[in-house]
C-alpha cells in the first residue's frame, strides 16, 4: 500500500498540484458566475496551502486507489445569478479540470515516450504518469453522487425541484456511505471504490497515455 520513497518524491508534487487545480477551478468558476466568496477568502489561488485538507491529502498517499480531497470551496448561492445552473458548473469545474490535466499530461507523456526520451528522463515519465492516474482518479471519485462530493451537487442541479426532499434525506446518510467506501480498502482485501470507479479510471489512463493499468 502507498508509495516507496522514490515514488513518493515524484507523486507528492503531482498530488498537491492536482488537488490544488481541482479547488482553484471551483473557485474560478464561482467567481466568474457572480460569487466572489472563495476569492475573498483567498481560495482563488494556485497556492496548495490555501486548499489542502490534511486527511484528504493523506488518503491520496495511503490508498492504493489514489482518491482524496481538499478543503471545500465556500459558495454563497445567493450571489449566483442562476443558482441551480451555476451550481452545476461550479461543481463540474473541479472534475473537468482534473480530466483536462490528465489529458494534457497524457499528451506530454506520449511525446516523451514516443521520442525515446523516457529512458533518459525516467523521472519525468513517472511524474507525468502519476499526473495522469491521480487526476483521472480524482475526477471520477469526485463525480460519485454522494454528498458532499461534486457529483451530489451535479445530480441535485439536474433533478427537478420536487426531488429536493429526497436528496436531503439521502445526503444525511451519504457521509456514512462515503466513509464505508473509503475505508473498505484498509479493512477488506479489495477497495469498494476501486470496484466502482476502476474501469473508468483505467479507460481514461489508457486513452490518454496508451498504458494499461
Amino acid at each position: 500500500m502507498g508509495y516507496d520513497l522514490k515514488s513518493l518524491l515524484l507523486a507528492a508534487p503531482a498530488i498537491l498540484f492536482s488537488l490544488t487545480v481541482h479547488e482553484f477551478f471551483h473557485a474560478w468558476a464561482a467567481n466568474r458566475l457572480g460569487d466572489p466568496t472563495a476569492k475573498d477568502m483567498g481560495r482563488l489561488t494556485l497556492n496548495p496551502l490555501a486548499h489542502l485538507d490534511i486527511m484528504g491529502t493523506l488518503m491520496m498517499f495511503l490508498s492504493n486507489f489514489r482518491f482524496g480531497w481538499a478543503k471545500p470551496v465556500p459558495i454563497n448561492p445567493y450571489n449566483l445569478r442562476h443558482p441551480r445552473r451555476d451550481d452545476f458548473w461550479i461543481s463540474a469545474a473541479g472534475p473537468l479540470s482534473n480530466l483536462g490535466l490528465a489529458a494534457l499530461s497524457g499528451i506530454l507523456f506520449r511525446i516523451v515516450y514516443g521520442t525515446g526520451m523516457l529512458a533518459q528522463y525516467e523521472a519525468v515519465g513517472y511524474l507525468l504518469f502519476y499526473l495522469i492516474t491521480i487526476n483521472a482518479s480524482l475526477a471520477f471519485f469526485n463525480l460519485l453522487p454522494i454528498f458532499p462530493l461534486d457529483g451530489s451537487h451535479i445530480i441535485r442541479s439536474l433533478l427537478p425541484l420536487q426531488y429536493g426532499p429526497l436528496m436531503d434525506t439521502i445526503d444525511r446518510y451519504s457521509p456514512m456511505i462515503l466513509m464505508v467506501l473509503i475505508f473498505s480498502g484498509f479493512v477488506l482485501k479489495f477497495s469498494l471504490i476501486w470496484i466502482i470507479l476502476g474501469p473508468f479510471v483505467r479507460a481514461v489512463v489508457y486513452l490518454v497515455s496508451g498504458i494499461q493499468l
